[in-house]
C-alpha cells in the first residue's frame, strides 16, 4: 500500500512538472499570451474529457443539481480568475518567482481564516507565513527581470489562489466531489472565457499570432489540454490515498523539482537576493506543511 502512495506521488509530481513546463513553453517562448483563448481551451477539452469519462465509467461522477451547482458558483468564479491572472503573469515572470509569488496566496488563506472563522495562531504557522510574505514583497525589489504588469496579475491570482482554497474547505457543498466541483469549474470558465474573448481582444489578436499555423504551438497547446487534465486525474488519485497534510509535501516536493529543473529549460536571469527570497519564501512553505502536519498528528 506505502508503494503504491509512492508511485502516485512521483506520478503527480512528474505531470505537475511537464505541465507547468509546458504552459511556460506556450506563453514565454512561443509567446502566445491570449488567456481568454488559451485557458477557454485548455477548459474546454478538460471539460470534455471529464464529461466523456463520467459517461464511461472511467471516473466516478454523479448528477450535480442545480443548487449545488448554484453554491459553488463563487468558487468558479474564483477559479477563473485564478487561471486567467496565473496565465498572464506566468508568461512575464520566471518559474521560481512565480512560485515564490504564488506561496503567498497563503498570506491570503490565513487572513481570511484568522478574519472569518477565527482560527487560533499557531505561532510556527505564522512564522512560516511571514516568511512567504516577506519574500514576496521583497521579490520585485531584486527582481533581474521585473516586469510591473506580470507581478500585478500574480497579486490577482494568488488572491484568488488563497480565497479558493478557504472556499474549497470551508463553503464546499457535501455532495459535491472534487471531480464534480471541477466540471463546474471547466463548464462555467468555457462559457466566461469565451464571452469575455472579443471584448478583450484576444479573438482578434489571435488570427494575427505569427504561429498560429505551426505545427509546434499546435502540438503544445494540445499537450498543455491533455496535461492539465492528466494533472487534475493525479491529483484527485493522490488526495484520495494520502491526508491533505502528505499531500501539500508532495505540492512542494513538485514545486522545489520544478523550480531546480527551469533553469535548464527555459533562460532565468537570478541574483543573490532574489534567490535568498526564493529559498526563503519555500523554507516558509515547509514550514507549514509541517506545522500543519503536527496539527493533525
Amino acid at each position: 500500500m506505502q508503494w503504491r502512495r509512492h508511485v502516485s506521488g512521483l506520478a503527480f509530481s512528474i505531470v505537475f512538472v511537464v505541465t507547468y513546463f509546458t504552459n511556460k513553453f506556450v506563453l514565454s517562448v512561443l509567446k502566445f499570451t491570449y488567456p481568454t483563448l488559451f485557458q477557454g481551451w485548455q477548459t474546454f477539452i478538460g471539460a470534455v474529457l471529464l464529461l466523456l469519462s463520467g459517461k464511461l465509467g472511467w471516473v466516478e461522477m454523479s448528477r450535480i443539481t442545480r443548487s449545488a451547482a448554484l453554491s459553488w458558483l463563487p468558487g468558479s468564479l474564483l477559479f477563473v480568475g485564478n487561471i486567467y491572472a496565473g496565465s498572464r503573469a506566468l508568461s512575464r515572470i520566471e518559474i521560481p518567482f512565480f512560485f515564490t509569488l504564488q506561496n503567498s496566496s497563503h498570506v491570503v488563506s490565513y487572513i481570511i481564516s484568522r478574519v472569518i472563522h477565527r482560527e487560533k495562531v499557531q505561532w510556527l504557522k505564522f512564522f512560516s507565513i511571514c516568511l512567504m510574505l516577506l519574500s514576496a514583497i521583497n521579490l520585485p525589489l531584486y527582481d533581474p527581470q521585473f516586469d510591473y504588469s506580470g507581478y500585478l496579475w500574480a497579486v490577482c491570482h494568488l488572491f484568488c489562489v488563497g480565497a479558493y482554497r478557504v472556499f474549497q474547505v470551508h463553503y464546499k457543498p457535501s455532495n459535491l466531489s472534487d471531480l464534480e466541483q471541477q466540471c463546474i469549474n471547466y463548464l462555467f470558465s468555457v462559457l466566461l472565457l469565451a464571452i469575455a474573448a472579443h471584448p478583450t481582444g484576444d479573438l482578434m489578436a489571435a488570427l494575427e499570432f505569427p504561429s498560429l499555423q505551426s505545427h509546434t504551438f499546435h502540438c503544445g497547446c494540445c499537450a498543455s489540454a491533455l496535461l492539465g487534465f492528466l494533472l487534475l486525474l493525479v491529483t484527485v488519485k493522490l488526495k484520495s490515498g494520502l491526508s491533505i497534510e502528505y499531500f501539500w509535501v508532495w505540492i512542494f516536493l513538485s514545486k522545489v523539482t520544478a523550480m531546480s529543473l527551469s533553469p535548464f529549460i527555459f533562460y532565468v536571469d537570478v541574483n543573490a537576493p532574489a534567490l535568498i527570497c526564493v529559498v526563503l519564501s519555500h523554507v516558509g512553505e515547509a514550514l507549514l506543511v509541517y506545522s500543519d502536519t503536527e496539527a493533525q498528528s
